[in-house]
């Protein structure tokens, strides 16, 4: 359990996944900075697995994992004045960066590929009190994702574990926004993306985990508004 989050676990409640019978769910208490939030997630991820599935998309529940990376996503959000900004998360999973910035009164929509992970931030967004839109996203069909943007701040949470996803990104993240803030454990793919994206982004290491890319465009006129303000 990473030292950003509380242990604190219990069934509470069940939830209709769509890739197997009722789960019944647990209780995660997760403190960011000041943000505390009461997180329900499935206790067993891999119970989730949907042979089917795989067989047609290599769909795997990835995202019922309460990831570090999304921790420490969440933890760079909550040091951020992002009150009004617009936000983007890619791939949220549990959301915990999502939660974050709602809780920081940012304008957040969260997407996922997987409709039990896009129910599930919907119910614990409400339980906790919190504003934001989340939704059903493919990245290779990312038309009503686009008609959405540009965005103030795209974030994303380790979403570099296969290879296909490295492409989808490098074409996707220029057309959503001019500032990414993405968390990363140092997945195999994850040297080859940058060393790619650095040929239109100018990338900032925060962390051990997390970088910073602006658009060249956006650095060109840093002094402006928008940039600025995207970057905190």
């Amino acid at each position: 359990m990473s030292r950003l989050s509380r242990g604190r676990r219990r069934s509470i409640t069940a939830f209709a996944c769509s890739t197997t019978d009722v789960v019944e769910l647990t209780e995660t208490a997760v403190t960011i900075a000041d943000v505390r939030l009461s997180l329900l997630r499935p206790p067993d991820p891999e119970a989730l697995i949907d042979e089917e599935r795989f067989e047609v998309d290599e769909f795997l529940p990835y995202w019922a994992e309460l990831w570090p990376s999304a921790l420490a996503l969440a933890k760079e959000v909550a040091r951020r004045d992002v009150g009004r900004l617009r936000f983007v998360e890619l791939g949220c999973g549990l959301g915990v960066p999502s939660l974050v910035a709602a809780a920081r009164r940012a304008e957040v929509l969260a997407t996922d590929w997987a409709e039990d992970a896009v129910e599930l931030l919907r119910r614990n967004a409400e339980r906790n009190g919190l504003t934001l839109e989340a939704a059903l996203i493919d990245w290779r069909d990312p038309e009503p994702l686009l008609a959405r943007a540009p965005f103030d701040l795209v974030l994303a949470a380790d979403v570099l574990y296969e290879r296909r996803y490295v492409d989808l990104l490098l074409e996707l993240l220029p057309r959503l926004g001019r500032s990414v803030l993405l968390a990363d454990p140092g997945r195999p793919f994850t040297d080859g993306f940058l060393e790619r994206a650095g040929k239109e982004w100018s990338i900032e290491r925060l962390g051990n985990t997390l970088y910073a890319l602006e658009r060249y465009d956006a650095v060109a006129v840093s002094g402006s508004g928008d940039a600025s303000t995207a970057t905190g």
